[in-house]
């Protein structure tokens, strides 16, 4: 993607990921909706969609250079992780890649919300 503005150059690869987050937690909810199983999955629809709500939120924020990109980067961390631990429990592939890029995001997120 690379940097838009230099404003908010210390947070574009936390940027970057977050927006991918969101899109994949947005397809694997669309995803989940078609599977048969989808009574068993409701833990898993319902935090992807805080997850990508999330994501998208803590974009603004660091787009925004906001006093509080910390803290939303903070809470961002623990809902992806939680995300992460939800999809990984399932074994379609959707899910799998899901789980994988939640805990990137997650990591990413940490390391933000403590620089």
């Amino acid at each position: 993607m690379g940097v838009v503005t230099q404003l908010t150059n210390k947070y574009q690869s936390c940027i970057d990921i977050c927006v991918k987050c969101a899109q994949a937690c947005f397809e694997c909810f669309k995803a989940c909706l078609n599977e048969p199983d989808v009574s068993a999955r409701k833990n898993c629809i319902s935090i992807l969609l805080e997850c990508a709500l999330i994501c998208q939120q803590a974009v603004a924020f660091m787009s925004i250079d906001s006093q509080f990109s910390k803290d939303m980067c903070k809470l961002c961390a623990t809902i992806c992780n939680k995300c992460a631990q939800e999809c990984s429990m399932f074994k379609d592939e959707h899910c799998q890649k899901c789980s994988d890029i939640c805990k990137s995001c997650s990591d990413e997120c940490r390391k933000m919300a403590n620089m």
